[in-house]
């Protein structure tokens, strides 16, 4: 390889808040000539990036117009064979939901060099913004990360056997990407999860207007509607949700922050 060529490094902006970005993540930001972000990163992350860089606004966001992966790719490729510090700014954590493992296969085929700084996904952080575990001695036994939104002509998630597996094994399911899809996905984790089960949707986590509902999943797609929840969202079924409020004794509520 090239030692002239520049290199990449995908960074994990987390969820919003800038005060949540990893001591590495801000020194390869300082450090980074060219900053391809994505459309959630907050501009207060983009303004640690040194004067002189140049700023790509490449937008991914479900829902909404998007750069095509391709170029995303080549543009990479392109920057760092001219010698460039590339910074590929990417909400969250760049291996959860991020397309960050087709990105660095690409780029590793390429023969550039790539690095992963993690960030905290948007799934942990919702639900510590709510004052609750993901995980919980009494309540849950382990936590599933999955997207709600079905790569375009690929199958959606098995939501009956997570259903199954969430109730046998005591798991918290944490959704991503599944405002859209809420009474799809509703209808059937019910399949395997008792109407009762607590489950809360919590938009733009961390963020000065985030905005959360706490509910049941038999009513979760009427809640998301009723409240006008929106993406950027997480949904969250499990018991640990009993820890923000008594459930079953208490109407589902929305809160903003």
């Amino acid at each position: 390889m090239d030692e002239s060529q520049g290199k990449v490094t995908l960074v994990g902006a987390g969820p919003g808040d800038p005060d949540l970005l990893t001591v590495k993540a801000v020194k390869a930001l300082r450090a980074a000539t060219v900053v391809l972000v994505d459309d959630l990163v907050s501009e207060e992350i983009v303004a640690l990036a040194p004067k002189g860089a140049r700023i790509v606004h490449v937008g991914k966001r479900g829902g909404c117009k998007s750069t095509p992966q391709a170029f995303i790719e080549r543009l990479m490729v392109m920057a760092a064979r001219e010698g460039e510090n590339v910074v590929r700014l990417k909400g969250g954590d760049p291996f959860i939901f991020g397309r960050g493992g087709e990105e660095v296969e690409h780029l590793r085929e390429a023969g550039v060099t790539v690095e992963v700084v993690n960030g905290i996904t948007a799934g942990l952080a919702a639900v510590t913004s709510l004052g609750v575990p993901l995980t919980h001695r009494e309540h849950a036994q382990g936590v599933v990360f999955v997207t709600g939104h079905a790569q375009r002509g690929g199958e959606p998630p098995d939501w009956r056997a997570l259903s199954e597996a969430a109730h046998q094994a005591r798991l918290t399911l944490v959704i991503y990407m599944g405002v859209s899809g809420a009474q799809q996905i509703q209808d059937q984790l019910l399949a395997g999860l008792p109407a009762r089960t607590p489950a809360a949707v919590i938009q733009r986590a961390t963020m000065p207007d985030q905005r959360e509902a706490v509910t049941t999943l038999g009513e979760l797609a009427a809640t998301i509607a009723r409240e006008q929840m929106a993406s950027p969202a997480v949904i969250v079924v499990g018991d640990v949700i009993r820890g923000v409020v008594a459930i079953r004794h208490e109407q589902p509520q929305v809160r903003a922050a």
